[in-house]
């Protein structure tokens, strides 16, 4: 059963935000940005105690209006109630982010299948249910602001244990290029993609990480180009923009040493 809490009260003129995988990581530091701009936020994830914490924080704050929900995104028909009920509730959704993820994997054919499996479904297989929810919203409201948290590793092909989760992210990409392709009215489309950025995610890799930024720094330059409906972006812009060009044109033997 859908579990929704929160406050009945007028919503921000600046509009809601819907955030998936809000629970922790880049989407729980997105939801305190987008409040501290004065955004009504609609936030879910599966871990609810950690969820609305999150959300009495941002409430004392920022005194903004919070919405929680529990939701696993990998269960297509809870994610489409969870949507449409903070669209009644609300009366208006401006924006949501694509943001629940997970980041397990293993090298093909290792005997890892589960993990692989889980990866796909959880951030493609579920992106694309969040991503039908979200259009069935926006093409009856006229308008909205799709927004696919991708990855810097979805421009290419990666190897070990990164190959299912680049794949998934990569599709992200595509699902966000054919919605541009289609052209539909009121609706801005913009893919993000994240390089090296803190978060619980990635809490296991070596603190010296090349390039790698703290969670806040990471999520201020994701907002910005959230916030100005860029197409596409690699974010932070130093050094991603040109590693992003030059990923694109670079043999895989070199892109290897990259990643």
């Amino acid at each position: 059963m859908t579990r929704i809490t929160g406050m009945n009260s007028p919503i921000s003129k600046n509009g809601v935000v819907l955030i998936t995988g809000a629970s922790s990581g880049l989407g729980e530091e997105m939801a305190r940005q987008f409040a501290a701009l004065g955004y009504d936020l609609a936030l879910c994830a599966r871990r609810t105690d950690r969820l609305d914490a999150l959300a009495d924080e941002i409430r004392l704050s920022t005194g903004r209006r919070v919405e929680t929900a529990a939701l696993d995104v990998t269960d297509s028909v809870a994610v489409a109630s969870v949507f449409h009920e903070f669209a009644q509730r609300y009366g208006t959704i401006d924006r949501v982010v694509v943001n629940a993820g997970i980041g397990k994997g293993a090298p093909l054919g290792t005997g890892r299948a589960d993990a692989n499996l889980a990866t796909a479904m959880t951030n493609f297989v579920g992106a694309l249910a969040q991503t039908e929810a979200a259009l069935e919203i926006f093409r009856r409201q006229g308008r909205g602001h799709l927004v696919l948290i991708s990855s810097m590793s979805a421009l290419r092909g990666m190897r070990r244990s990164m190959t299912t989760y680049a794949a998934a992210k990569a599709g992200l990409a595509s699902l966000a290029e054919g919605l541009r392709s289609e052209n539909i009215k009121g609706l801005d489309v913009s893919v993000i993609h994240p390089g090296y950025i803190r978060s619980e995610m990635n809490a296991h890799v070596e603190q010296k990480t090349r390039f790698m930024v703290d969670t806040e720094t990471g999520v201020r330059a994701m907002v910005e180009a959230i916030e100005r409906r860029r197409a596409k972006a690699y974010v932070p812009a130093w050094p991603w923009v040109p590693i992003g060009i030059a990923m694109k044109v670079l043999p895989l033997r070199i892109v290897r040493r990259l990643t």
